[in-house]
């Protein structure tokens, strides 16, 4: 994974810039999880090209499963996803549903999902 651990205003994140193995089972979110346990983060921003194709098709149920374990283990997670990224209606329709809780948002900037992630 390529990673780097952030601190604003004594607020810690973890910053995925990409990954290996683009993210798509739940054990990728364990290791995510086991990321912030080990540099004590509970904050996580994730870019699109660490995420698999897979997460942005709803009945592949990569994002589901992925997000469901960020939320249990109650790590705070923005991904940013620009707006020329492909996404179905019903991902679209994921998202904003999501973007409505405070566990998880998605934004198309860095900038928007980091102001995001530190309030």
């Amino acid at each position: 994974m390529n990673y780097h651990i952030k601190e604003i205003n004594n607020v810690k994140y973890i910053e995925l810039l990409s990954a290996t193995n683009l993210l798509s089972t739940e054990n990728d979110a364990l290791d995510l999880i086991a990321l912030c346990w080990e540099h004590e983060a509970s904050l996580l921003m994730i870019h699109h090209s660490a995420l698999s194709e897979d997460f942005f098709h709803l009945k592949t149920k990569v994002a589901g499963n992925l997000l469901q374990k960020l939320i249990n283990y109650n790590i705070k997670t923005v991904a940013i996803i620009p707006s020329d990224i492909s996404q179905t209606e019903r991902f679209q329709e994921m998202v904003l549903e999501m973007n409505k809780g405070n566990h998880f948002r998605m934004y198309g900037t860095k900038e928007e999902a980091e102001k995001w992630l530190l309030q």
